[in-house]
This record gives C-alpha cells, sequence and structure tokens, in this order.
C-alpha cells in the first residue's frame, strides 16, 4: 500500500467562471507491464482542507492501461462544533480520463455524501455511477467540501486498481416515452422522487410500486447530479405508468430538476449563481427535451434556496413534500410572478408540486400534480405542464374542476385565458371532491378575494364567484385544510394555477 499527504501548499488552481477549484498531487501507480489479472494496488492519501476552500477538490490518479476496476473509499473527521455552526460535510464522486472541464465530458459518478466507497468497471458500477471501460489516463476524484467545521476538515481517501481484461460491457434500456393513457384527460405525477442511485433508499421498483399505489400516471427520476438510474427504470414502466427521466442539479445556489430528459441526458451542477453559467445549462436541459423546474425555491437547507432567478425556468415547484411555511414563502413569492407577468402581458411561470420522496416514511405522491394532455407522453405531460394546465393535490382522493365563464357562453379552464371584454360578468366555479373540511380561497391580483365556509365532511363541494376582468386580471384556487392558528391559513389540500380574464 502506498501513501501520500495533500498538504494545503501542494495544490494548483484553476478557475472556471469565479469560482476556483482546487487540484491537488497526483496519485500514481505502477504500470500494468508483469501485473496478473486480479492484481489490486492499492495507494491511500491524507490532507487538510480549510474553511473557505473551494467549492470542488480533485485528486488526479494516473490509471495505467490494464486495469479492470477502480475503487475509491474515504473518510473523514466530524468534529464537535458550536452550536449554530456547521460542521464538515463531504461529498464524493469522479471523472475519466475525458477530463473535468464544466460540462461533463468525463463524469463518471457522484454519490455526494450517501456513501463512504464506489466501484467502476465495464460491467457494472455502484449505484450513482456510470458502468463502462476503465481507460488508462488521468482520472480525478472529486472532493465536494459540503460544508467545513472552524477546525478544518481531515480526510483520507483510498484508490484500488484492479488489473485484468475488462468484462462485457452494459447496454443500457431506457422506459418508452409513451404509456397507454386515456386520450386528452387529467393525469397525475410525482416529478422529484430519490432512488438509492443518490441518496435514496429505494429502488426503481419500489418507487415504481409506490406510485401506483398513490394512484399515478407517470413520475419523473431525479436523482442528484447523476443520470445513473436511467438505464433502471425500464422495466418498471407499463401500460399504466409513464417513467421520464431527468435529474435533480443540486448547486451551491439551490437545486433545478430536469424534468423529462433524452435518456443517458448529464447536466453539470459545479456552478454557483455569481459564475453566471445557468443559463448554458438550462439550455442543455431543454435541447435534450426536458423542462427546468427549479425546486424547493425556499428551503432553509444549505445551498438549497433558489439563487438564479426565474427566467430560465419552465415551471417552479412551490409544494415540496408535506406543507411546512417553506412551502407557504414559495407559494407567496409565485403569486408575486404572476402579478408581474400581467403587468407585463407576458409569459406567466406555471406551479408544480411534488413529494421529493427519499425514504420511508416519504409518501410518493404526496403531493402530485394533476395535468391536462392530450395523451399519455412525454410530450404531451411536458406541454400540459409547460403550458400551466394543471392543480396540485395532496393525493389521489382529490379531484378539482375550476373554469370561469363569460355573459355569452365563453369558458376557460385552469392556466387559459378567458377572453372577455374587461366590464364582461363572470362566473367562477369550483368544484372539489376529498377534501373534507377544508375552505375554500380564491386569490386574484389584489389578494384573496373569496373565503368559503369549510366544505362538508362529505368532501364535496361547490363554490361560485362572479366578478369581472377589471376587477380580477387572474384567479386561481386554494383548498386549505383547518387550523387552530387563529388567522394563519391551513395547510394546502390543493392548489391550482391560474384563470386569467380579459383580452
Amino acid at each position: 500500500m502506498g501513501e501520500d499527504t495533500h498538504g494545503i501548499g501542494r495544490r494548483a488552481l484553476f478557475v472556471t467562471g469565479a469560482a476556483a477549484a482546487l487540484t491537488l498531487g497526483t496519485v500514481s501507480f505502477a504500470a500494468a507491464d508483469g501485473q496478473a489479472p486480479g492484481t489490486r494496488e492499492t495507494r491511500t492519501v491524507r490532507g487538510t482542507l480549510p474553511p473557505g476552500c473551494p467549492d470542488f477538490v480533485y485528486v488526479p490518479v494516473e490509471v495505467p492501461s490494464g486495469v479492470r476496476e477502480i475503487k475509491v473509499s474515504y473518510t473523514y473527521d466530524r468534529p464537535n462544533v458550536p452550536a449554530g455552526t456547521t460542521g464538515n460535510a463531504l461529498d464524493i464522486g469522479i471523472f475519466d480520463q475525458h477530463g473535468i472541464e464544466l460540462g461533463g465530458a468525463g463524469f463518471r459518478g457522484w454519490s455526494g455524501g450517501a456513501r463512504t466507497e464506489f466501484f467502476v468497471r465495464a460491467d457494472d458500477a455502484t449505484p450513482g455511477y456510470l458502468p463502462g471501460p476503465v481507460h488508462a489516463g488521468t482520472w480525478h476524484v472529486a472532493l465536494g467540501p459540503y460544508t467545513v467545521a472552524p477546525q478544518g476538515l481531515d480526510y483520507e481517501l483510498t484508490v484500488t486498481l484492479t488489473y485484468g481484461e475488462p468484462g462485457t460491457p452494459v447496454r443500457p434500456v431506457y422506459p418508452p416515452e409513451r404509456a397507454a393513457g386515456r386520450g386528452r384527460a387529467w393525469y397525475r405525477g410525482d416529478c422529484h422522487l430519490h432512488s438509492w442511485y443518490s441518496d435514496g433508499r429505494r429502488t426503481p421498483a419500489e418507487i415504481a410500486a409506490l406510485a401506483r399505489a398513490a394512484g399515478l400516471d407517470f413520475i419523473n427520476s431525479s436523482d442528484h447530479n447523476t443520470h445513473s438510474s436511467h438505464a433502471h427504470w425500464a422495466d418498471q414502466a407499463g401500460d399504466d405508468l409513464l417513467i421520464m427521466l431527468g435529474e435533480e442539479i443540486t448547486t451551491r445556489n439551490g437545486h433545478v430538476v430536469a424534468l423529462g430528459t433524452d435518456p443517458g441526458t448529464f447536466v453539470d451542477w459545479r456552478y454557483r449563481a455569481r459564475d453566471n453559467r445557468f443559463g448554458r445549462f438550462a439550455q442543455r436541459i431543454r435541447k435534450a427535451g426536458g423542462l427546468v423546474v427549479p425546486a424547493h425555491p425556499h428551503a432553509t437547507c444549505v445551498g438549497c434556496a433558489w439563487k438564479f432567478g426565474f427566467g430560465e425556468a419552465d415551471a417552479v415547484e412551490v409544494w415540496n413534500g408535506p406543507y411546512t411555511p417553506d412551502d407557504e414563502v414559495a407559494l407567496s413569492a409565485w403569486d408575486a410572478t404572476l402579478v408581474a407577468s400581467v403587468r407585463a402581458g407576458g409569459a406567466w411561470l406555471p406551479a408544480m408540486g411534488n413529494s421529493d420522496a427519499h425514504r420511508d416514511p416519504d409518501a410518493v405522491g404526496m403531493p402530485q400534480t394533476v395535468v391536462l394532455a392530450d395523451d399519455l407522453t412525454r410530450e404531451a405531460v411536458q406541454e400540459g405542464l409547460r403550458a400551466g394546465r394543471s392543480y396540485i393535490a395532496e393525493s389521489k382522493n382529490v379531484q378539482v374542476s375550476f373554469t370561469a365563464t363569460g355573459g355569452r357562453g365563453e369558458r376557460a379552464g385552469i392556466g387559459e385565458r378567458l377572453k372577455v371584454a374587461a366590464d364582461t360578468p363572470v362566473t367562477v366555479r369550483l368544484e372539489a371532491s376529498g377534501v373534507p373540511r377544508c375552505t375554500v380561497r380564491l386569490v386574484t391580483d389584489e389578494g384573496v378575494l373569496l373565503t368559503s365556509d369549510p366544505l362538508p365532511v362529505t368532501g364535496s363541494g361547490v363554490v361560485e364567484w362572479r366578478t369581472t376582468p377589471q376587477y380580477a386580471a387572474y384567479v386561481r384556487a386554494e383548498l386549505r385544510h383547518e387550523t387552530a392558528a387563529g388567522p394563519l391559513p391551513g395547510a394546502l389540500a390543493a392548489l391550482t394555477n391560474p384563470i386569467f380574464l380579459g383580452r
């Protein structure tokens, strides 16, 4: 076993945008000549990362020819820190001989902080990593010091190469882009889910079973910073479940779901808002046929709040998992974007809700987005989401119909515009079921203009309201549970995208 020490003095800096990355000393191995098949060689390096170090630290590994498998394990210290101070958390991944340039040509896997070791070879790889030949050249172990304690972060990294003939490469098979469907209909989906291919604890089979039990028609894979799960969903799809492929791009300035990208699409995450790089990767998502959906934009975890703005977004996740104060802030901020779009007379940003389920007891399909689509295909579902023809429901039990009609029978539904004169009387009608004792709130660009009495315990009810486009530029509906907190609104049971009123 070889050993080395990576002191902070043994470093080279290279710059990507405004953020610097740190490259440490190279780990070298002997040439493969004379190595018997199955021979293993190991090198261990140790070092310390100080507070304020770059977001990404790379350890080059010179891989000779004739290597069958590369395996990496690591540990780091977790010292006690004062209350209110972040401790140590160190993520890990690997890039192959194609390099570490932004864009990910050399990307071979990322597990964040979910695993302490991983391997890559032609015929298999640890979940989160991509199988494929281990070619000769300079590979890089990527360390991501997510947070560093005041004392610094001491780490130990062990790299093991196994020599021998490569195994047979695997040929990926992906799920189809179409399920049976019911023609133009309302379809239910959950587009933010994590499997054991990142930091989740569920297999694709377990997630698919839970999705079916939750009454879902479609899901989207969204593992953190890796597309390694894409080739493991095909046997879970069926006529009753459309499985789209994506990624949760997890940057230091917020997370964004790539929704329904082409199979095998990787989107890089190694940048901050100040680097002015996000537009390039939003374009990457769209070129791969996906939607750009900022996730939990007001979450309070380190690096989770969205700081890239919404100019590149196709929709925004305003409800993430069980309804919390973070979601209430996201809902309010989203409503402000609707007001701005009315003022500017331009496009508007639809809202989505997803579970972000990782493990038990996280409930798949709580909440779920219900979208009006022409068919149960990737393209049709995306078009419905992009157009805002959708509402968010806490479960399969919740059903909502929300319409606006004019005096001559003109009619518009969720995400649509009722094109009538400013002084035309308009009737807004909401029908709902599966929402016992919930209160209906109708919200416009002026605020909440109607709050109903609680619906019956049967969970079904109808609310009507009359207005004009001059009085309300748009109207959307919230169905909320009862609350014991005085004037504060209760948690959501359902939320609709708006109907716009006027020409």
